[in-house]
């Protein structure tokens, strides 16, 4: 018997009519900053689920990383917050497809059943019936990937642990996607918000799971999410840091929203993010030399949280200078710059760089990853 949820929120959120949305969603796509130069697509992504209006320029920023997963990427587990009614644990609606103006979804059967027996999966299609936080996803994962199946889980009363338990057990190979619909801070002056959710970006870089629902209102997704991305050893990258004020909205009581990629393996950086790098270190030691003026830092939200760096001049193939951070303590633009100016005058196996010497001179802008704990045996 098939059993569809309707679309509860097209007209609102996101436009009713077929052809406005999907030509408003590939807008977005089209106007994200995208491009990653990872050779696949990322295993899990984080997403804000406001109106469109309001924060789909945020999440364009993840689902335009997907494009390569056209084809592979055949089930989506979908995770988020429960808005309209509480439930004790993480809920699966009792529907066979979610429909939304551009098509039907089927839901993943073989999927659900493989969750049988966790005590924290339950089966509500009331929750369901209303929440905007999972609906929101669904035009863009069609536009993105064309024909995939779901699992929809909305959750409500649950551990982190939980989470991660779920998530673990529908984790899968290539074809399946992981996506956390979650906002961030609500309500604050524009910028209290700034600062709360640039701690906030900064915990889930550090793979914090003790994020709560002040910071964010899908905190235990999220949460879960992280614990099972250290586990699987997933790398993460702030796509896109936001807030309503900077979107369509008032800036004395904004909403926050973020972006975030999940990759096994090395985060792909735009053509345009490596650019801005090596201008930046480039700027910096042309400052220090006095061949120019020191630029402001770009306004980029990729360039605030902390990321550690290291700066590598060479000429003719042959070191000329290497400074750099161990740990990420400061945000990574400045962290360029100071190591940029660091790596051509202050490091002590070579005399100051020389004005003469800059234009022969090849700027390397190299990134730490997070580091992990390795298990060694003690000799």
């Amino acid at each position: 018997m098939v059993s569809v949820r309707p679309a509860a929120v097209a007209g609102a959120f996101y436009p009713a009519s077929p052809r406005e949305l999907a030509r408003e969603v590939d807008d977005m796509l089209g106007h994200s900053a995208g491009g990653g130069l990872a050779p696949g697509f990322p295993k899990a992504l984080i997403v804000p689920h406001a109106g469109y209006v309001y924060s789909g320029s945020v999440a364009a920023e993840a689902y335009d990383r997907l494009h390569p997963a056209r084809g592979i990427v055949r089930r989506v587990v979908l995770l988020g917050p429960c808005h309209r009614m509480p439930v004790r644990g993480l809920a699966l609606p009792d529907a066979t497809a979610f429909d939304t103006p551009l098509g039907r979804v089927p839901i993943d059967r073989e999927a659900v059943e493989s969750l049988a027996g966790l005590p924290q999966v339950v089966v509500s299609s009331a929750v369901h019936a209303e929440e905007h936080a999972l609906e929101v996803q669904l035009p863009f994962l069609q536009r993105v990937l064309g024909e995939f199946s779901l699992v929809p889980l909305a959750v409500g009363e649950a551990t982190p642990e939980q989470v991660a338990e779920v998530i673990d057990r529908l984790w899968g190979g290539a074809e399946t996607l992981i996506v956390i619909s979650s906002d961030l801070s609500h309500y604050h002056p524009y910028e209290e918000a700034c600062a709360v959710d640039r701690g906030t970006a900064q915990a889930i870089l550090d793979y914090s799971a003790d994020i709560d629902h002040e910071q964010a209102c899908g905190a235990t997704p999220v949460a879960g999410m992280l614990l099972a991305a250290k586990r699987h050893k997933l790398n993460v990258e702030l796509l896109d840091l936001r807030n309503s004020g900077d979107t369509a909205g008032g800036r004395g009581r904004v909403v926050g929203y973020a972006s975030f990629a999940f990759w096994d393996g090395a985060p792909g950086f735009a053509e345009q993010h490596r650019r801005t790098l090596l201008e930046i270190a480039r700027n910096s030691i042309e400052a220090a030399l006095g061949v120019s003026e020191l630029k402001l830092l770009p306004d980029e939200s990729w360039l605030k949280p902390a990321r550690a760096s290291f700066v590598t001049l060479t000429q003719d193939g042959r070191l000329r200078g290497c400074i750099g951070s161990l740990e990420a303590h400061r945000p990574l633009g400045e962290d360029v710059r100071q190591n940029a100016r660091a790596a051509a005058l202050s490091d002590p196996r070579f005399p100051p760089l020389t004005r003469a010497e800059l234009a022969g001179t090849r700027i390397e802008v190299s990134l730490l990853s997070t580091p992990r704990l390795l298990a060694f045996a003690d000799h």
